[in-house]
């Protein structure tokens, strides 16, 4: 199926049975959290033999889980977030009556990336069905065992007439962005972002864009220095670093890089669970850390399993730069926290900031200052994990929020309905106006 075809496919289901309703919706997540569940083992087999090493509680954790949360959270919440709200009248207006109600913006185009391939293909799937509209997914062609599952599953939990799969490479994915869709998601590198965005600008199509950017984690004075790192490789090892919101830059404030490799070798964390997803990804990294020095938390395992590496970069490096996203942690030594807000502001916004040891003040100095998608204290990357947070970034980082109540936002239009009784105040200024008209405007406007 083209992207043409999946979307005409789900106008078509539109037409002819009109629009979803609230408990329908709640038998469509139920359905979907319950075949996720039947399917977990077979999604785990997968993506272990699409990455050729994926951590099977990894996958059941951070694909299955979340996306399974994700439904049941907005199945328990649905009917409150479906009811209109009414919304209050200036009293020369009255007796009319006004309020918004949430309706679907129709059909979502989502494309889902290969990190996390269930979850970012079918959470924004749980938010566009709780708001009562049809997808059509795109997996990544980078995963396709799993993209066949994910298909699998959309079709015996959803149906042909609510969901579509359009499976494909990248010409593939430029056509599905290319498509009239009523609001289309993407996940992915802040580069690819661009190109969709202008895509479906052209059709003026609403945009969620869930990019990356370069999450630091601050580690102030008062950190517990053991304990920061270790929080922080728990972070960096999920997926190993494959994660859009791992700590990607270490910034230490008052410890010395000696002390915080003492520290990570410390904690036992040094192999991921899980290998870099391909030859290219490994490629990249490769030359992403050419020139600099590096400390590796233990050896690497077979093909494209590496171990954590604590990297110490010249100030002009790609390191400080790019994006990471794989298992090297580069590390730098800054003099105060202004330095830090400095370091962080001189960037594109990230994703999120994590802070260490932080202060009261502290925080609210760098909460002020800083402008960034999510600031999480004491831990990294589980914040994302939350059903009921509302998730995105900001500028480079992304547009748009999804999850929970921000999810149903974002894929419904909240539209005003007004009622208008037969008479009310305001019409003594209908045309043609009566003499006194013109008098009373002037006082209503002249400055008390």
């Amino acid at each position: 199926m083209t992207p043409a075809e999946a979307l005409a496919h789900l106008r078509e289901a539109e037409a002819r049975d009109g629009r979803i309703d609230v408990e329908r919706r709640r038998a469509l997540l139920a359905r979907l959290a319950d075949s996720l569940l039947t399917h977990a083992e077979a999604i785990a087999a997968a993506l272990d033999a699409d990455y050729g090493g994926r951590s099977r509680l990894e996958t059941l954790l951070a694909d299955v889980l979340c996306a399974v949360d994700a439904a049941r959270y907005s199945r328990r919440h649905l009917r409150s977030w479906a009811k209109p709200r009414r919304v209050a009248v200036p009293y020369p207006f009255w007796p009319t009556r006004a309020w918004e109600e949430p309706v679907p913006k129709g059909i979502i185009g989502i494309m889902a990336p290969w990190n996390y391939p269930v979850q970012l293909a079918l959470v924004p799937v749980v938010d566009a069905i709780a708001a009562g509209n049809r997808v059509a997914v795109k997996p990544s062609e980078g995963t396709p065992r799993c993209a066949g599952l994910i298909a699998q599953v959309l079709e015996e939990a959803l149906g042909p007439d609510i969901a579509a799969t359009v499976q494909g490479g990248p010409d593939g994915a430029a056509d599905f962005a290319a498509q009239p869709w009523d609001h289309l998601v993407f996940t992915g590198g802040t580069t690819t972002g661009r190109k969709v965005a202008e895509a479906a600008a052209r059709n003026l199509v609403p945009v969620t864009l869930e990019l990356g950017g370069k999450c630091p984690a601050v580690v102030l004075p008062g950190a517990d220095l053991a304990q920061a790192a270790r929080d922080i490789l728990v972070g960096k090892a999920v997926n190993a670093g494959q994660t859009c919101v791992a700590p990607d830059t270490v910034l230490l404030l008052g410890h010395t890089p000696e002390a915080f490799v003492q520290a990570c070798r410390a904690t036992g964390i040094g192999l991921p669970e899980t290998t870099l997803a391909n030859d290219a990804q490994a490629e990249r990294l490769d030359r992403l850390v050419e020139g600099a020095r590096l400390e590796r938390l233990a050896a690497d395992g077979a093909g494209r399993h590496r171990a954590i590496a604590l990297a110490f970069p010249e100030p002009d490096h790609a390191l400080l730069r790019e994006e990471v996203f794989g298992p090297i942690l580069p590390v730098l030594a800054l003099p105060d926290l202004p330095a830090a807000i400095r370091w962080i502001t001189a960037r594109p916004s990230p994703l999120a900031v994590y802070l260490f040891g932080a202060t009261t003040v502290e925080t609210s100095l760098v909460a002020e200052s800083v402008r960034c998608g999510a600031l999480i204290q004491d831990r990294a990357v589980e914040y994302a994990a939350f059903p009921a947070l509302g998730f995105g970034g900001v500028g480079h980082s992304g547009s748009g929020r999804y999850k929970g109540s921000a999810g149903f936002v974002a894929f419904s239009i909240i539209r005003a309905r007004v009622v208008h009784g037969k008479w009310s105040l305001s019409r003594i200024f209908d045309v043609p106006r009566k003499k006194f008209a013109p008098q009373l405007i002037e006082r209503l406007v002249r400055k008390r």
